[in-house]
């Protein structure tokens, strides 16, 4: 299975890694498919606080730059689960964003976003795989009850011992031994 690992994780990032330099290259053509859901999502997350720049072309650049990062970080094994997620997080508002094939009034165009859509919801699956690969080690739910369980044995023990050693105690003379 590590085999399967080393292979799989470097071609689910491939896609991210190649996409990220192209915008990165041409940053612009993303920045005007970016512009409709910018103007209307960023405002609303600065209504709400979220510090995010208005310019498309810098959240264009930004969302590039995440996706070659964490493509490398997948690619090579290092934190491939969180590698997964942002990746993933980053795939949804770029497939809105790139392939709205619901808004295409050309059939030929629709079909082209519909299948680029479907691509990438088929990538979006591959990455919740990745996300929840634990390796064969326990997840972090597990370990966590885990965790519980042995700290309310530990407590349970501690409370015996204390039990036994207070009811000697009190069993003793003082001054006596």
């Amino acid at each position: 299975m590590a085999i399967t690992r080393r292979l799989a994780r470097p071609l689910l990032a491939s896609v991210f890694a190649v996409g990220g330099a192209q915008v990165l290259r041409d940053p612009a053509t993303a920045a005007v498919r970016a512009r409709n859901l910018t103007d209307r999502v960023v405002p609303a997350l600065r209504s709400r606080g979220i510090p995010i720049p208005q310019d498309p072309l810098v959240i264009a650049r930004a969302t590039a730059g995440v996706q070659l990062v964490a493509a490398a970080t997948l690619a090579t094994g290092r934190l491939p689960r969180t590698s997964s997620i942002v990746l993933a997080a980053t795939l949804v508002p770029s497939t809105v964003v790139s392939h709205p094939f619901w808004r295409a009034t050309d059939p030929t165009q629709r079909r082209g976003d519909l299948h680029q859509t479907a691509k990438n919801a088929s990538i979006l699956g591959g990455l919740v795989l990745a996300a929840v690969d634990t390796e064969g080690k326990p997840g972090l739910a597990w370990r966590t009850r885990r965790a519980t369980k042995d700290a309310k044995r530990q407590a349970r023990h501690l409370a015996r011992t204390a039990s036994l050693e207070a009811r000697l105690a009190a069993t003793q003379v003082p001054g006596i031994g």
